[in-house]
């Protein structure tokens, strides 16, 4: 007689186990710089959700 507990198990793909886990979390930022302009974004991205900002400037001038 087998008195040895059983436990049955099943295949989850990586997108299953993604979702189990909180999924991958993915970040990017960037940072950019010219004549009398700059820029700057963030990216961040989690399962499901994701958020994206961004901040910019520019300055016109003239040479005499």
């Amino acid at each position: 007689m087998n008195h040895v507990p059983q436990t049955e198990t099943a295949h989850l793909s990586d997108a299953d186990l993604d979702q189990v886990s909180g999924g991958t979390i993915a970040l990017g930022a960037a940072l950019l710089a010219s004549d009398g302009g700059f820029g700057a974004g963030l990216h961040a991205e989690a399962g499901c959700i994701g958020l994206t900002t961004g901040l910019g400037a520019a300055t016109a001038h003239t040479v005499a």
